[in-house]
């Protein structure tokens, strides 16, 4: 497959299956096993990444803004500054885990088994907390408790296959915050999660890379970030009203479908 066609493609997965809750690195397999192509390199993940980091900040450019105000100026918006807190709360378990656990990510994250279990498995957690979830909580109720078993819960995510928004999402609909809310704080907690994953990339590039093709990371950048925009935006307009079991059905057939192709 031609480099450039082949950085569209997986622009548009990364894209995509960046915030729904269907896990990315399951689809970015497919190219691979259906046409035989080689992983574009550390350089054009930073790109795609970088891609959906961009999305998800513009998306969010008013509350971020509020936010920072909120932190630095403490005499107004109490909302928003709580929702700062409880945003770099969840983050830190996956921080840890991702410091601790790097051996353990790189060897898993490219076994096809592993991915369509994780698939599985997660499919069965997301649909046993959108069935049986209260869904009464607004994102200004979530407690400091419910902000940590989030990102406990978000740990998860370091297994290929489980999901990051997906897992996100899961726990905050355990804990009782409604879809719209859960999904919210799921992309909202993609920020520094993103982030930070960014800033391994670039430490192993930084060691390992050496070649760029520049029309390639431009192509898979600006694929990413505008499919990632589009696919926020209109996931929190019809998250309501389609519901996850759309996606519980679709992430059991990836998984069945994965095994079925190893």
């Amino acid at each position: 497959m031609n480099e450039v066609l082949l950085s569209f493609l997986l622009g548009l997965i990364q894209g995509l299956t960046e915030f729904l809750p269907i896990s990315s690195s399951a689809h970015l397999l497919f190219p691979t096993l259906l046409f035989g192509t080689d992983d574009l390199g550390l350089a054009f993940d930073i790109a795609v990444h970088a891609g959906t980091l961009l999305a998800v900040i513009y998306f969010f450019r008013t509350e971020i803004k509020l936010m920072i105000k909120s932190l630095i100026s403490k005499n107004n918006n109490n909302d928003s500054r709580k929702v700062a807190y409880l945003l770099i709360i969840a983050t830190f378990p996956i921080v840890m885990a991702g410091l601790l656990g790097t051996d353990f990510i790189k060897l898993n994250r490219n076994s096809i088994a592993s991915i369509a279990y994780m698939n599985l498995l997660f499919a069965g957690f997301l649909l046993f907390a959108y069935k049986y979830s209260s869904s009464s909580k607004s994102l200004i109720e979530l407690t400091i408790a419910g902000a940590i078993f989030i990102g406990v819960f978000q740990v998860f995510a370091l297994f290929p296959g489980a999901s990051r928004s997906g897992t996100a999402m899961t726990a905050a609909l355990l804990i009782g915050l409604n879809l719209k809310e859960s999904s919210k704080f799921a992309f909202l907690l993609a920020i520094p999660t993103i982030f930070g994953a960014l800033v391994f990339l670039i430490g192993d590039l930084v060691l390992y890379e050496t070649q760029l093709n520049i029309i390639s990371l431009v192509v898979g950048f600006l694929t990413s970030s505008i499919v990632a925009f589009l696919t926020i935006k209109y996931f929190l307009i019809f998250v309501e009203k389609i519901g996850m079991y759309p996606f519980v059905i679709y992430r059991v057939l990836l998984g069945v479908l994965l095994l079925v192709l190893i």
